[in-house]
């Protein structure tokens, strides 16, 4: 049997901690930034934890 590839969309976006959960950057930064706050550009930059619904579907795109 052949080898399990992953989706290389996902291990670009998503990376596993040290306790396996997946961690993930913020969407919305990319533009039309003069209408959003400050405060709500600089949260944008912080990286946050997947939510658990959808950790078995990045998991099985990150074959592991």
């Amino acid at each position: 049997m052949p080898k399990m590839k992953s989706v290389k969309a996902a291990t670009k976006r998503f990376t596993k901690t040290g306790s396996g959960k997946i961690k993930r950057n913020k969407a919305f930064k990319s533009h039309l930034l003069k209408n959003k706050s400050a405060k709500r550009k600089r949260n944008f930059r912080k990286s946050v934890i997947a939510s658990s619904a959808d950790h078995k579907n990045i998991s099985t795109m990150l074959c592991g």
